[in-house]
């Protein structure tokens, strides 16, 4: 995000955000992601933080840090493979054009920060909440620690979800430079 805004680029588009871990209690382990969001003016779009944080508190760093959370075309804080996770966004958008118009508000007020596009997973690839929280919880206490820690989640949730967490993880990433194009072209 840095270097994208020092060469004046406004957007960025990634699969889902880091945040706050679970066990933060344990590990205050707070993803740099949520400060780069908090002090870096862009629009970040994404499919939500990753399932396997502690979301509501990551939710609440990420309003506590000023950080504007758009959802598109939902009213709901999507979590990376799944539509839903119970969590409230600021506020909905429902085209390209209603989000860069929050943006060029924002400009004129002189708000720094990013303002987060949260773009669900499309509906034939999404995972139930439910169903990953199942998977995390039975596999949670096996983690590694520290940094090690989101890319062996991942790979298990890889596992146990037969690779459709993968081909998820894919599609987001193309739907998300895709609307992150479309917000550009508007700004």
């Amino acid at each position: 995000m840095i270097l994208a805004r020092l060469a004046g680029i406004e957007m960025f588009a990634t699969g889902g955000i880091g945040g706050v871990h679970r066990g933060f209690e344990a590990s205050m382990d707070v993803s740099a992601d949520l400060f780069e969001l908090a002090h870096t003016q862009m629009i970040v779009v994404c499919s939500g933080p990753k399932v396997i944080l502690d979301l509501p508190r990551t939710r609440e760093a990420l309003e506590t840090m000023g950080v504007t959370l758009v959802g598109y075309r939902t009213d709901d804080m999507p979590a990376f493979w799944a539509r839903h996770s119970g969590l409230a966004v600021d506020m909905r958008a429902d085209s390209p054009q209603d989000i860069a118009a929050v943006a060029r508000a924002r400009a004129e007020l002189g708000i720094g920060g990013s303002i987060l596009v949260c773009n669900p997973v499309t509906p034939d690839l999404a995972i139930d909440i439910d169903v990953i929280e199942g998977w995390i919880a039975s596999c949670i206490d096996d983690a590694p620690a520290g940094a090690a820690a989101t890319p062996w989640l991942l790979a298990e949730i890889a596992r146990r979800s037969g690779g459709r967490s993968l081909a998820a993880n894919k599609q987001l990433i193309i739907d998300n430079a895709a609307l992150a194009g479309a917000i550009a072209a508007c700004l």
